[in-house]
């Protein structure tokens, strides 16, 4: 294959900024940008396998987001501690390395080899910075050293720049997407969430003819708590409850807190009988907690749930709440510290 001119190169970067600006204007999806960026810097350096690894901040380590080559499977359940290996380095202090001979380097960690059955002969490592913080690393490993001049590298620092912006993009609109759905206090889902998924779950229950069960619960007494110890404990109590909750629902069931004390679960593809198991769960585990123990306090609260059930007890998102909020209430005037179940009464 010929070598490219300088001039040949310099459109090359040309096309490839221009692509990738557009993809970094045109989507908000971040997968597709960094494969696009990913992608370009594979087309133009023409490395033997090449990686995108994010920084996992709360376990301080790297794996591996984006992996093309013939060990990419094998890469995905890898990860390497920060400060392992040249990535590892790279993501500690935040600063590129260029090794034409990773054998001469002590930083570089054979396991990841041993594990690929790939020889590695050279690596370049760019941190992904952002402001003070490094959220990934790219690596390209095997590039042909002989033409990595410094407008190389400028270019491909350019690239790097872009990913992180776009990472940091993502990250920004993730936060304020959350802030929107989120209720501060509890850190579930609000109200406003709570309309637009049971619009999601009657639209398609009803296409392929699924059930899906609400609890609507309120719990009794909580005004006391506040009389008697303040609403900074209120807020804790309403936290701790919220994480308590959640705590008992299968990844795919939603929580909402619906405003003061009243919470509702969505139990997506779920019977009433079977909603019953979960709501009697709830109430069981509520019964035997403790509350605020941090503060000082031993809490016990118990909570009055009201349960109906799509298509048989309503038949669109207004009335399904209606309907457990009834049951709830029937809970509440009567016995409380109970289930009520729509078209069945509170439960003996």
């Amino acid at each position: 294959m010929t070598k490219a001119t300088g001039t040949d190169r310099k459109v090359q970067e040309i096309t490839i900024f221009h692509d990738v600006a557009k993809a970094l204007t045109s989507s908000l999806d971040l997968d597709s940008i960094l494969q696009t960026i990913m992608e370009k810097m594979a087309e133009y350096f023409r490395p033997d396998t090449w990686s995108l690894l994010m920084v996992d901040e709360e376990k301080d380590e790297l794996y591996f987001a984006i992996a093309v080559g013939t060990a990419s499977e094998t890469l995905k359940n890898v990860r390497l501690k920060v400060g392992e290996g040249i990535a590892g380095w790279v993501a500690k202090h935040g600063e590129r390395l260029i090794v034409p001979d990773v054998y001469t380097d002590p930083r570089f960690a054979k396991r990841i080899d041993e594990m690929t059955k790939l020889e590695t002969r050279s690596i370049i490592c760019v941190p992904l910075r952002s402001k003070l913080r490094v959220l990934g690393v790219i690596q390209l490993v095997n590039v042909n050293m002989d033409h990595f001049t410094d407008q190389e590298t400028f270019f491909l620092q350019s690239l790097c720049d872009y990913a992180a912006i776009a990472i940091e993009n993502a990250r920004s609109v993730e936060k304020i997407q959350e802030l929107t759905i989120t209720d501060d206090c509890t850190g579930l889902f609000n109200a406003r969430h709570l309309h637009r998924t049971l619009e999601t779950e009657v639209y398609r229950s009803s296409r392929f003819g699924y059930e899906f069960t609400v609890l609507f619960i309120d719990l009794d007494h909580f005004k006391q708590v506040n009389d008697t110890h303040g609403h900074l404990i209120g807020s804790k109590l309403l936290a701790e409850i919220g994480y308590l909750i959640k705590a008992q629902l299968r990844l795919i069931d939603y929580a909402f807190r619906y405003g003061g004390d009243e919470f509702v679960v969505l139990l997506p593809q779920t019977s009433k009988d079977s909603a019953l198991v979960v709501a009697r769960r709830l109430r069981d585990t509520l019964r035997t907690s403790t509350f605020c123990q941090e503060e000082g306090l031993n809490l016990n609260v118990r909570a009055s749930m009201g349960v109906a059930t799509f298509p048989h007890d309503a038949k669109d998102p207004h009335d399904i709440i209606r309907q457990a909020d009834e049951m709830m209430y029937l809970v509440k005037n009567t016995s409380r510290d109970n289930i009520g179940i729509a078209q069945r009464g509170v439960m003996k």
